[in-house]
């Protein structure tokens, strides 16, 4: 399923992220993923939220650098051997992928994938 990523632009620098998060909490609005990629200037925190109009309203207005992005979002069972046939089928369609992060939960993977090219990503994953 395609869903909406809330990508937030940091500077490195102590307590930014403890500053988006303190942020997001006071209104009530649950991370539900997210994932930290870093450069030696900035940092990118990608994030899955509960509200996420809301959320960029919010951080916007806290002054962060915030963009929202397609991403696909899909469940697996949480076993070897399930990411790899995903990929494959991926890999079949010819489907590049620029980032992914999972996490699991139970029996259930979650993968987040940000291909470069989202329509094909989920025909190809369809059924």
């Amino acid at each position: 399923m395609i869903i909406k990523q809330v990508s937030v632009f940091l500077e490195n620098k102590t307590g930014r992220i403890y500053e988006v998060t303190k942020t997001l909490s006071r209104h009530g609005i649950n991370m539900q993923a997210f994932s930290m990629a870093e450069t030696p200037d900035f940092g990118i925190l990608r994030l899955i939220v509960s509200d996420v109009d809301k959320a960029v309203e919010i951080l916007r207005e806290a002054d962060f650098a915030v963009m929202l992005t397609d991403v696909v979002c899909l469940h697996c069972p949480n076993k070897a051997g399930a990411l790899g046939e995903i990929l494959e089928q991926l890999a079949r369609a010819d489907v590049s992928i620029e980032y992914m992060y999972a996490f699991a939960e139970g029996d259930m993977a979650n993968i987040v994938v940000r291909p470069t090219d989202i329509e094909r990503c989920a025909k190809a994953l369809e059924g």
